[in-house]
């Protein structure tokens, strides 16, 4: 069984009722309750409070799976740990929850974890061989001591920061463990921890009044376009559908004749999709770094409206942009599909992203893209079409 464990003390000072204040529509605390009930691994969700008006404001949310656990005043002062609380209420529960149990805490100060998080984070602490797991995310700063020392790069060959890995820092999302191991350690990790790595906006977490406009901001364009906007809201805004070539209208592979022509095989279908894109006023194109003739005159054939190819000095998503500045659209009238890495920066800045089903499985962990049925080259342009014509 996985027991996902959310603490909500009543008594924050820096943020009074922080818990239950209005984010993005929703109290706060709806957030992490919607995604861990979408979670179909997490199988009972208790929130942990001293707190009337959050009891009464959770119930009202009517989620599955979701349940109130009245804390101690002793565990729910501003000295009290969040270990203080879990092991109260394991303790309260030792007839019914077993030490194999995965036991979750997920925190409300990070409210930008998805179902897809979780889920994700459960499978990785199932299939590897860790004791315990946390959330992560990367951060490409550089950082120095106190005598004036750098901690992690060299200041006299320093990196771009394309090329710098930075290092992970804990954004306090979720945690993972068994029961038993809480219990005998008392503390939500131990033995050997493994990370699970989540996008680098993550680690924000709302602490202070001036962190919860700049979290506002961040999970209305990160989080909520792709998890909790409908799929005909963002439907709505699309007006430019662009494709990337190889691996989507194409099969990825490479035929060369005995002569050394290189040869791309097309399916006839994707040219219907930009057809039917066309003739109901969508403006359409292909993005893509190689640059061969043969797409150039496949373009030519599908009356599209732009091409871009090489990208050296823009890449995909600079290529995105500019085309919206010509149009004067913003990048949430754009739907793109692709499938590689190289495509990934694009797929998470448009209105609508999307991936053949047998992408890069990087690219299929991107938040909120549409994995579509096809693999590339068998039509899946077309299937994409379908789905922005609907």
């Amino acid at each position: 069984m996985v027991i996902a464990f959310i603490p909500a003390r009543g008594g924050s000072k820096s943020i009074p009722l922080k818990n239950i204040k209005d984010f993005c529509g929703k109290p706060l605390i709806y957030w992490n309750l919607k995604a861990l009930s979408d979670t179909e691994d997490v199988h009972q969700i208790v929130v942990a409070t001293d707190s009337i008006e959050i009891e009464k404001e959770v119930l009202r949310f009517k989620l599955p799976k979701v349940e109130i656990y009245k804390r101690s005043a002793e565990n729910a002062a501003d000295t009290s740990s969040t270990e203080s609380v879990m092991l109260e209420f394991i303790q309260s529960r030792k007839t019914s929850i077993s030490d194999d149990d995965i036991f979750l805490l997920a925190q409300l100060t990070s409210p930008f974890t998805t179902a897809n998080d979780f889920a994700s984070g459960i499978k990785k602490f199932r299939e590897s061989t860790c004791d315990s797991l946390l959330s992560c995310a990367t951060n490409k700063r550089f950082f120095w001591d106190e005598e004036g020392n750098p901690i992690n790069y060299d200041f006299k060959k320093r990196p771009r920061r394309q090329e710098f890995k930075g290092v992970f820092v804990e954004n306090g999302a979720f945690y993972i463990n068994k029961v038993g191991n809480i219990v005998r350690e008392e503390n939500r990790l131990s033995g050997k921890i493994s990370i699970y790595e989540m996008p680098e906006f993550t680690q924000l977490e709302i602490d202070e009044p001036h962190d919860w406009i700049i979290a506002e901001e961040l999970f209305k364009s990160m989080v909520y376009k792709h998890f909790y906007a409908s799929l005909s809201e963002r439907l709505k805004k699309i007006k430019i559908v662009l494709s990337d070539v190889d691996g989507v209208l194409t099969d990825a592979g490479m035929y060369y004749t005995e002569t050394g022509d290189e040869m791309k095989k097309f399916n006839t279908r994707d040219g219907k999709g930009f057809e039917l894109l066309r003739n109901q006023g969508y403006i359409t194109g292909i993005i893509t770094t190689e640059n061969t003739e043969m797409v150039s005159r496949r373009v030519k054939k599908l009356k599209l409206d732009y091409i871009y190819q090489g990208l050296a000095h823009l890449g995909k998503l600079g290529a995105i942009e500019e085309i919206c500045a010509k149009e004067n659209l913003g990048l949430e009238n754009v739907a793109y599909i692709g499938d590689d890495v190289n495509c990934m920066e694009a797929l998470k800045g448009v209105g609508i992203a999307a991936c053949p089903n047998d992408a890069d499985p990087e690219v299929k962990r991107i938040a909120g893209i549409n994995i579509l049925k096809l693999k590339g080259g068998q039509g899946v342009f077309r299937e994409f079409s379908a789905l922005i014509l609907k």
